[in-house]
């Protein structure tokens, strides 16, 4: 059993990855910008813009999941709200270094999720892999000074694991949450000319990765946290609706609509890229929904859950 201290507690991740952790036996506490009284999970306040943490919260931390970060895809991209997601991401992480320094401290390890962003807002027809540099755009940029944010961790004598996540697929929140309505009432349709990749993670496995972080000494450095599955965005349209039971009946949404509608996040919807799990499939790690449609399924079709306890098949 450890003392887990997840920043990004509260968000869609995090809620379940602390859920997971506690089912197998650790002790979760959040570092939030406002705790909550009568919180089930064990809250310390920090403040990233005022460079404030609540000291306590380093005495519960044996290893620390730095989930923290503004939404990319919630607003445009003014210079304003580049700089938020990049601060949100990098600044956050050079506190809690600075924390732990100045208290003589180091986590066992440190965790930091990245995202599939790291090779670019292009698509392309390579597999990409860990080991693939960062592309130089706005989503590759931010990607690298997030996981460049927790290198000095190391110097502390902490293992330092970087979770590059994929599109999370989740029935309550993320992507399943905003697209759900219109195939509900089968308006459902492929975006351009449905041929990106969506290269997709159901949450279950996500926070079994990041747990075997927590529970595996030999990860170290990054790893993709995405399905083996490559589904094109109209892959992904036609098996949505059929987990929902719904027609599939709408036009195509046209490109350009997409990007007078979001601009430059436009890149989020219209491209995506093709990204290799192996890396943590080398190390054992098996995907309980290694396949999109089964995926789909397991949020939209009543069954058993296959959320298990623990990370290890």
């Amino acid at each position: 059993m450890a003392k887990i201290l997840i920043t990004g507690g509260t968000g869609l991740v995090g809620k379940r990855l602390t859920q997971h952790l506690e089912q197998t036996g650790h002790q979760v506490a959040w570092l939030t910008r406002a705790p909550k009284k009568k919180s089930k999970v064990k809250s310390f306040r920090w403040s990233v813009s005022k460079g404030q943490i609540d000291p306590e919260a380093l005495d519960h931390a044996d290893y620390v999941i730095h989930l923290a970060g503004a939404g990319i895809a919630d607003k445009p991209w003014t210079e304003a709200r580049r700089k938020l997601i990049l601060d949100s991401r990098e600044a956050s992480a050079k506190l809690l270094f600075e924390a732990f320094s100045q208290a003589g401290k180091a986590p066992r390890a440190f965790i930091t999720a990245s995202a599939v962003g790291w090779y670019g807002g292009q698509s392309s027809l390579k597999l990409f892999v860990e080991s693939d540099p960062a592309e130089d755009d706005f989503m590759g940029r931010v990607c690298q000074a997030w996981e460049q944010a927790a290198d000095p961790f190391a110097s502390l004598g902490a293992r330092v694991v970087k979770v590059r996540v994929g599109i999370v697929l989740d029935k309550d929140g993320g992507m399943l949450q905003k697209v759900k309505l219109p195939f509900f009432f089968g308006l459902g349709s492929r975006i351009g000319n449905g041929r990106q990749v969506i290269p997709w993670v159901h949450i279950d496995d996500l926070c079994r990765i990041f747990a075997m972080a927590v529970e595996d000494g030999r990860m170290h450095g990054a790893y993709n946290a995405t399905a083996p599955a490559s589904d094109s965005n109209r892959a992904f349209t036609q098996k949505l609706a059929k987990a929902m039971r719904r027609p599939c009946l709408a036009p195509p949404v046209p490109a350009f609509a997409i990007r007078l509608l979001l601009g430059q996040r436009s890149v989020l919807l219209l491209n995506g890229n093709r990204v290799s799990p192996h890396k943590v499939m080398g190390l054992g790690f098996q995907f309980l929904y290694p396949e999109l449609q089964d995926a789909l399924d397991s949020f939209f079709r009543k069954r058993k859950s296959r959320f298990p306890i623990g990370h290890k098949p």
